[in-house]
């Protein structure tokens, strides 16, 4: 009898030990990882038009007009950004939307250009439409300014290897189809370009020095006289 005491004593505390009884001692389960979140693509643009005088949308008044900004909608995106600048001025401004259009007030008789970003929620990638450039319509105006040019060749903070000459290209474009001629400032000074010369075409070739850093910006003038300075381009070269 006391040895079958002793056997049970020993019985129960094995089971004690060993976690009998219910319990289950095994280890959790790992959670399943979180789904990660698909980045958004790019719009296309649809209304201001590229390149062309934008008489639609509300006179505000002399100085002000509402445009109605339009773009297609975008896989994975929650919010769009619409990101202007005055071309005059180089301003900045970005106005958020939730759907594929925003009314937004300019000033008139102003060269623009804009594009959208899409983002969105959780992911910190986005995706970017191309740029387009527009004349907001203004009171009176009956022939536009050209576009600023812009660099094509050597694009603008970019490197090249050094040749004794190098062919600068840009691209000028203007609402009223009438652009003349180009005057080209180039030098190392960004504060004192002397001019290099006037082309009717839009490229122009100078002289280059190794180890140097050039500076160069374009004057459109079109067949009215009327003028736009490029914004200033810089290069290295090698």
């Amino acid at each position: 009898m006391i040895l079958k005491k002793g056997v049970l004593f020993c019985a129960l505390l094995c089971l004690v030990a060993c976690g009998g009884g219910g319990g289950g001692g095994g280890e959790e389960p790992e959670p399943e990882p979180r789904p990660q979140a698909t980045p958004p693509s790019a719009v296309a643009l649809i209304f201001p038009e590229n390149n062309t005088e934008c008489t639609e949308g509300t006179v505000v008044n002399e100085n002000i007009s509402r445009i109605p900004f339009q773009w297609t909608l975008s896989e994975n995106t929650d919010t769009y950004e619409v990101v202007i600048r005055n071309l005059d001025t180089n301003d900045e401004s970005t106005f958020v939307a939730s759907t594929n259009e925003a009314d937004i007030s300019l000033a008139r008789g102003t060269p623009f250009e804009w594009f959208v970003i899409s983002r969105a929620n959780g992911v910190n990638e986005t995706a970017t439409s191309p740029t387009w450039r527009f004349f907001n319509e203004g009171p009176g105006i009956e022939n536009y300014a050209p576009f600023p040019a812009q660099a094509v060749a050597p694009q603008r903070g970019s490197f090249i290897d050094f040749t004794p000459t190098f062919v600068l290209i840009w691209e000028a474009t203007d609402v009223d189809d009438d652009l003349e001629s180009y005057e080209v400032f180039f030098g190392t000074d960004p504060n004192d370009l002397p001019s290099v010369g006037t082309s009717d075409v839009q490229e122009i070739e100078v002289d280059l020095t190794a180890g140097t850093t050039f500076y160069w910006q374009v004057l459109s003038v079109d067949s009215q006289g009327n003028t736009s300075t490029s914004e200033l381009f810089e290069f290295r070269v090698n």
